[in-house]
């Protein structure tokens, strides 16, 4: 449990109809009521009531006119004493109001110090406390329903439950080493196998479904590549309707990345515009490809535009050749005007490619684009059973996967007992992880240091 108490503005910058300042910590109430001036004191109020009043700094000047209400602990988002100020919206009324808590004795709060502490007061296990920033960066309903089921519990629970069957199969494997000589019933080879082939699938299963909901929370990152002047920034606009980007009839117009964001089918794909791929003429130029080739090797899907109202260009077959070790799509571009480059060229080029004819000019073939885009990743398959799941937690349970394959084959190959209990123990401790019962301040540091402040 923490001693001090914490404070920070709950709600967004700017104007609005309110801003909240949030205080946690034991005394919470006592140092909000020695500046709110209301009918009744916090102190004199039932927890979760809205009181009405004015904050007052420390000569009695009124600030601001506000609601305040305080919570007891444990029930309280940090499990803490927390009290709350609502005030009118603005840079300056919250400001002022959080200037005169922390003169009171409250200390700034850290990025997601609420939801560390709701963590380490047990409130919530570190997977819950992670799908907090899925739900407030959650760009399609699809990823806040798979970020509220994560919030609910329901990732949590499933993951608790295979580690339970790890601890209870692996207690029976370690028992039969450590006491070899006492009479405890142990699994049969078979029965182990069996069994630990179903906790398997069962691990892989969740492992899918946990990578669908990482889709959902990262999103797919495009670039978009070619030489100069074949309709990348057309393109980019295209994707999003809107002129995003300029484009002029001269080669080179794009000097540096340009990134937006569109979803598609629940799937947030994360454009990335790029100069073109060429000698560069200038020192500025020279920096826009450099960074163009930084987005090729980033992307998790690379669209390899052409102008296919020209020949390919060494340029072109330049660009073609780095494109094999991750997913790409070609869109042959310009199809409003007659095309010089056809289908089948580009396919013999690159036999495994996908081939989409479009015109940025007039929209056609964008759509079907992105469908190829998302399909790359779900095939026919929808992500209404994802759940929402950070990068972390999916190479946790990836890990997991592996380190119970390798048990599951020390059983069946005869490497003897040790080595499957090795696997085992390495697998729990990667739920563990995941879970927030293996966690220390290092890793709470990673996680919570991309909160927001306030949260």
């Amino acid at each position: 449990m923490n001693s001090d108490i914490i404070a920070a503005v709950a709600t967004a910058w700017g104007e609005a109809g309110i801003g909240i300042v949030k205080i946690s910590g034991t005394g919470a109430r006592d140092l909000v009521d020695g500046l709110f001036r209301g009918t009744r004191r916090l102190s004199q109020s039932p927890p979760r009531y809205m009181n009405y009043g004015h904050i007052v700094n420390s000569s009695g000047e009124v600030i601001d006119e506000v609601l305040a209400v305080w919570f007891k602990a444990p029930c309280s988002y940090t499990g803490e004493e927390v009290a709350e100020i609502h005030c009118h919206g603005g840079s300056l009324a919250v400001r002022r109001c959080l200037e005169e808590v922390l003169a009171r004795g409250a200390r700034m709060a850290g990025p997601g110090e609420f939801t560390r502490r709701a963590f380490l007061n047990g409130r919530i296990d570190l997977a819950q406390a992670e799908s907090v920033i899925g739900i407030i960066r959650a760009r399609s309903a699809e990823a806040l329903k798979a970020a509220a089921r994560s919030l609910s519990g329901e990732f949590s629970k499933q993951v608790s439950e295979v580690h339970e069957e790890l601890l209870e199969f692996s207690s029976l494997v370690e028992a039969g080493l450590d006491f070899p000589e006492e009479d405890i019933p142990l699994l049969e080879k078979k029965e182990a196998t069996r069994r630990l082939k179903d906790i398997s699938t069962r691990l892989s299963d969740l492992t899918s479904r946990a990578a669908s909901g990482n889709l959902l929370r990262e999103g797919i990152r495009v670039a978009l590549v070619g030489r100069p002047n074949v309709g990348k920034s057309s393109l980019l606009n295209a994707f999003l309707s809107e002129a995003r980007a300029i484009v002029t009839s001269m080669p080179g117009t794009t000097r540096d990345i340009i990134e937006e964001v569109l979803t598609h089918r629940g799937v947030p794909i994360r454009l990335v515009d790029t100069a073109g791929i060429r000698r560069p003429s200038d020192e500025v130029e020279a920096i826009g490809v450099s960074r163009a080739r930084d987005a090729l090797r980033e992307a998790d899907v690379r669209i390899w535009v052409i102008d296919g109202n020209e020949p390919l260009t060494e340029e072109d077959l330049e660009i073609a050749s780095q494109l094999n070790d991750k997913p790409h799509i070609v869109a042959v571009n310009k199809a409003d005007l007659p095309l010089v480059v056809k289908e089948k060229q580009v396919q013999s080029l690159l036999p495994e490619s996908s081939v989409r004819i479009i015109s940025a000019q007039t929209g056609s073939g964008v759509e079907e684009l992105k469908e190829d885009i998302v399909a790359l990743f779900l095939g026919e398959g929808t992500l209404d059973e994802g759940l929402n799941t950070t990068a972390r937690q999916l190479e946790e349970l990836r890990l997991a996967c592996e380190a119970v394959r390798h048990s599951l084959e020390a059983f069946t190959s005869g490497l003897g007992e040790d080595a499957a209990a090795a696997g085992l123990l390495d697998a729990r401790k990667c739920l563990e992880r995941i879970l927030g019962i293996e966690a220390d301040d290092s890793l709470l540091d990673t996680i919570f240091r991309n909160f927001c402040i306030g949260k």
